[in-house]
């Protein structure tokens, strides 16, 4: 073969090589803006806007905790603020033209703000969230009273019932007299205990009754003879300052906790379901309100042991979970 045939080869093979090159840099090419695409449509199911919750200060600490890690685990382009200004105040955002989107409630929600509820063209949807167990919670020096029955425990903060000094109840008890707290009309904690428990009857005039449960846990801490009563989640995270008050309901001594605490369970008399409200609407029209109630009843029972709470059966859970999904 002469050298002006061998040049020709080379010259051919030169060419194939190039177009077999550029011919692979344009499906990487093709490749490389694809996936601009596929980042598009995960950023697409990110979320933005705000969720506003108020309302009881006993299912606060399960909501907040709920929030924060709503906001940092799976949208934190979502701003969930959570505040606890008692279960009246609550349901008055609540119930009221661009109102919160939920309320917690340590009671169910009543006839008279149904009726508000339906003037203003708002659905409302109940979600049991938690239960939670009434508290009697005292000095951690009080060595004497540490074990109550349930009937002597009603009977300090009535009226008539009698029992106004330690040793009214127990002959070998102090003769001091027994200083009794309460959380007071504005949270739903106060109506369980007056209106379940009290059955309506007048309470002692020396029942001092707080807006704040923080200051009630110091009331105990300062007051060696002092009796308080509220959700069993501020005792669980007050343990270094409080003790709480075993309750005899006619079989003995029940303490109260995470085991005991059960609608059906030793601790029953004092156990009552807690809940948030549903703005239904506001879930409909605004998808990051939608997707935390969503998330609230998918992950509360993870999170309710923490905060002071027993859990909801999950058979509860799922009934209010297809109700959610029937709003997509």
């Amino acid at each position: 073969m002469n050298n002006k045939g061998s040049l020709n080869i080379i010259l051919i093979g030169l060419v194939a090589f190039i177009l077999a090159a550029c011919g692979s840099n344009s499906n990487v090419a093709e490749e490389t803006t694809a996936a601009p695409d596929t980042n598009e449509e995960d950023h697409a199911t990110k979320l933005e806007g705000k969720v506003e919750i108020d309302g009881s200060g006993t299912v606060y600490p399960l909501m907040d905790k709920l929030a924060t890690e709503y906001m940092i685990n799976e949208q934190e382009n979502v701003t969930v603020e959570v505040s606890r200004a008692g279960r009246s105040a609550g349901f008055e955002r609540f119930l009221s033209e661009n109102g919160t989107d939920f309320n917690d409630a340590s009671r169910e929600i009543k006839a008279e703000e149904v009726t508000k509820a339906e003037e203003l063209g708002i659905e409302v949807k109940e979600l049991k969230v938690a239960l939670d167990g009434l508290t009697f919670v005292i000095h951690p020096d009080n060595d004497w009273a540490t074990e109550m029955t349930a009937e002597d425990l009603k009977n300090i903060f009535l009226a008539d019932g009698g029992m106004t000094s330690w040793s009214d109840i127990d002959s070998e008890w102090p003769a001091e007299e027994i200083q009794a707290y309460g959380p007071n009309e504005n949270h739903g904690t106060y109506e369980f205990f007056y209106e379940e428990l009290l059955e309506q009857e007048q309470l002692a005039e020396t029942v001092i009754l707080e807006q704040e449960y923080p200051t009630l846990v110091q009331q105990i801490a300062d007051d060696v003879n002092g009796i308080a009563f509220f959700g069993f989640g501020y005792y669980v995270n007050n343990q270094d300052t409080l003790q709480a008050v075993h309750v005899d309901f006619g079989s003995g001594p029940v303490e109260p906790s995470l085991e005991t605490i059960a609608e059906d369970g030793d601790y029953a008399d004092f156990t009552r379901p807690v809940f948030t409200y549903l703005n239904v609407n506001r879930a409909k029209e605004q998808p990051q309100v939608l997707d935390f109630a969503n998330y609230v009843l998918n992950r509360m029972n993870d999170f309710a042991g923490e905060t002071g709470f027993a859990p909801i059966p999950e058979e509860e859970v799922n009934d209010n979970l297809e109700f959610l999904e029937g709003l997509h």
